[in-house]
């Protein structure tokens, strides 16, 4: 009897023992791909960082004008709109790593060669395909963040969008090194992004395999027209990323033309910008905790709005570089806020909700640029920025609708 009770105790020993070292594999590998993903959304933020300190080199190469440029960020945008109607079947089917690995091939090869079309009628389809992209990517590394932030049970999105900012800043700050050392904008933009081509793929090696099945998977499929509460929250992100965009797309230009600094100067001051957003962003879980989130997207849009509205005024190098650091903290906190709060409108889903108001806030993307374009040609670049004060002040004014969370 004896016997057998100390056999049993060992059996139970060792099943306890393959149960721990089980659960340590699979924390490793938790682990192993959250760093991988932070790579991620580190590499397209250098991405966007490198084309953002070079839309003055698209500018001059092709000889375009402020309405003429808007028409390029216009392709890449509406390649990055259209494309979230049907990335999430594509992520669903190759697997986010796969797809990911993929679009980040085809990414840079789009970038890398963004100087290198004949004319503006070349460069437009090929603006559209990196734009579709970027899309595809920014939702695979999105997907498998979120599915880390609900196998590991603690907030990871706000530092995954942190590293996003880090690559902005890195990829901006490398332009402005290179632009200093006299290297073209050509060989810059290829290096760069075969660097970023083979990072991305061996980093894909370390994501997940495979996501766990999720009851609403098959309503994932299908693209949901938001309303109501949710509605009134994509139309602040639709303003957030409207304000982010211009920001990414235009602040270097504006330095360069109306400040008047060199453009390896100028590329600094999208580099500021990001920094100071991606500092913010590693604070933004800490700061959620101890206060209200409808008090913190309040408070950061209108530090924005009033610190682009300071920028505008003087059109002086020192004035712009600590403004935009201003604008990049009091911005950083919309997108993991209003995410978030996508996900508690009572009656839709958790992946619906972040479907629709995703799709709406892109639109910001694909609405700015000729916005900005048209306001510039009008009357000045400088004018068109006023787009930026007039989006964060009504981030500030609709925090209000923003549904409380448990913890606020």
């Amino acid at each position: 009897m004896d016997g057998r009770r100390d056999r049993r105790s060992c059996g139970d020993a060792k099943h306890a023992g393959h149960r721990a070292a089980r659960a340590a594999e699979v924390v490793t590998g938790l682990n192993q791909a959250l760093w991988a993903t932070r790579i991620q959304f580190m590499a397209l933020g250098v991405l966007a960082g490198s084309w953002g300190a070079h839309i003055p080199s698209v500018k001059a190469r092709y000889a375009l004008s402020e309405a003429t440029l808007s028409l390029v960020l216009l392709a890449a945008a509406i390649g990055a709109v259209s494309s979230l109607f049907f990335a999430g079947r594509i992520v669903g089917r190759l697997g986010a790593r796969t797809a990911a690995a993929l679009a980040a091939l085809l990414m840079c090869l789009m970038l890398g060669t963004v100087l290198e079309h004949s004319s503006l009628a070349d460069l437009l389809p090929a603006m559209v395909v990196l734009g579709a992209a970027m899309s595809v990517f920014d939702v695979s590394i999105n997907t498998e963040g979120s599915v880390l932030e609900s196998l590991g049970g603690r907030a990871v999105m706000s530092n995954l969008h942190g590293m996003f900012s880090v690559g902005g800043m890195t990829g901006a700050a490398v332009v402005a090194f290179l632009l200093g050392a006299g290297v073209t904008p050509r060989w810059q933009l290829i290096g760069v992004c075969a660097v970023v081509a083979v990072v991305v793929v061996i980093a894909a090696r370390g994501m997940l395999a495979s996501h766990p099945s999720h009851q609403d998977d098959g309503e994932n499929a299908h693209f949901a027209w938001p309303k109501g509460l949710l509605l009134i929250i994509g139309l602040l992100i639709f303003a957030g990323m409207t304000a982010e965009g211009v920001m990414v797309d235009w602040c270097v230009l504006y330095l360069k033309q109306d400040v008047g600094l060199p453009q390896a100067q100028a590329a600094v001051g999208y580099a500021i910008f990001s920094a100071a957003m991606a500092s913010s962003r590693f604070a933004g879980d800490w700061l959620r905790n101890r206060y209200s989130e409808r008090a913190l997207l309040r408070t950061g849009a209108t530090l924005a709005a009033v610190a682009m509205a300071v920028v505008l005024l003087p059109a002086n190098a020192t004035v712009a570089f600590i403004g935009f650091a201003l604008v990049g903290i009091g911005l950083a906190p919309v997108a993991p806020i209003l995410f978030n709060a996508a996900t508690r409108v009572p009656g839709v889903s958790r992946a619906a909700a972040i479907a629709s108001v995703t799709s709406i806030g892109y639109s910001g993307f694909m609405i700015g640029p000729p916005l900005i374009g048209g306001i510039a040609t009008a009357s000045s670049l400088t004018a068109a920025l006023a787009v930026v004060v007039l989006a964060a002040g009504l981030l500030a004014v609709g925090a209000r609708y923003v549904p409380v969370s448990g913890g606020a």
